[in-house]
């Protein structure tokens, strides 16, 4: 039996019914993912990356299938499993089995009240727990053990997701509170929100990386599950604001999908236009959720699917380059 169906969350959702609200109906708790620490790759310096879980779009090529849902979530990794039985003894609402050879564990769904007592039980990792609900103090507290290095490498914390935007409250006040602490901040966003959520967190932002998936509407659609006119509008309205944070344009390029000449070409178009605009970065495709898709028990929609070479994501940043948006193109 699936952990969830795709028919059930694999397909976008609409704003209104995504995030925590009705789990959490105050700002000082949000549904985490997890927390990294000394990340190089999501902003100036040695990072504290906040991944948030919850997220309104269902990107074919998803990386992170376990921050889609926006409440914790179980997994259940077979390869690791022994057979030993400690879960299924120990689950009070007899939720789980052995299978007919006694090797593996078998979940019934309809019974399991994700009280996650089989996470904590299982001495081989088999059964895991995606995300936690914490307080603002609780993740503010976490942040704050690094500001050694947010000193020293001219680094800070950027929140991720999932889509952080699903739950604005949060995520203004942990951005708030660092900026009192003076901690650089950045937010790491779909655009796929209300603007009045996107108005929450702004002014206590550093800096917004925003993902431009594909500029085409059916094609945003098509590979994204919503089409991309809320996500240009949105960042056109940041552009015109007065707040002084910069912007990242994200593509994630993806072989097939977005990295045609007529795509690039229009991305660079749209960019021209942007004030605020400090770069354009090309995040290549890999396959590195493949592992939390098997704990999931869900199917990867992109099976035959290949990372590209690098000089594949030379050539195409060149390309780019050569549209003339304005902005340096990082690899």
């Amino acid at each position: 039996m699936k952990v969830m169906s795709d028919a059930e969350y694999g397909v976008p959702l609409p704003l209104r019914e995504v995030g925590v609200s009705q789990l959490v109906q105050s700002a000082p708790v949000g549904s985490v993912l997890r927390i990294e620490r000394t990340s190089i790759h999501d902003g100036q310096g040695l990072r504290t990356v906040l991944f948030l879980k919850g997220c309104p779009l269902r990107c074919r090529w998803c990386s992170t299938p376990e921050s889609q849902r926006s409440t914790p979530q179980k997994g259940y990794a077979r390869d690791r499993c022994v057979g030993c039985g400690r879960c299924v003894h120990s689950c009070p609402a007899g939720a789980l089995s052995l299978s007919e050879d006694g090797l593996k564990v078998v979940t019934d769904f309809l019974k399991c009240r994700n009280c996650f007592v089989c996470v904590g039980k299982c001495l081989q990792n088999a059964h895991k727990k995606y995300g936690s609900l914490l307080s603002v103090g609780e993740v503010v507290r976490e942040i704050v053990k690094d500001e050694i290095f947010f000193f020293h490498s001219g680094g800070g914390l950027t929140i991720s997701g999932g889509e952080p935007l699903s739950q604005p409250d949060f995520v203004a006040e942990v951005l708030r509170e660092c900026r009192e602490l003076g901690i650089n901040t950045a937010l790491e966003t779909s655009f796929y929100a209300s603007y009045e959520s996107i108005e929450k967190v702004l002014p206590w932002l550093n800096l917004l990386y925003v993902d431009l998936k594909h500029l085409d509407q059916e094609r945003h659609k098509q590979w994204v599950g919503a089409d991309n006119g809320l996500i240009l509008e949105n960042i056109r309205k940041v552009d015109q604001t007065n707040e002084s944070l910069e912007i990242i344009v994200r593509i994630p390029l993806i072989p097939g999908v977005n990295d045609s000449d007529d795509n690039l070409s229009a991305t660079a178009e749209f960019c021209k236009s942007l004030k605020k605009l400090r770069e354009i970065e090309l995040l290549p495709y890999h396959r590195l959720g493949l592992e939390t898709y098997r704990n999931l028990d869900r199917d990867y929609l992109l099976p035959e699917l290949v990372p590209p070479s690098p000089e594949w994501l030379t050539e195409r940043a060149g390309f780019l380059a050569r549209q003339n948006p304005g902005v340096p193109i990082r690899t």
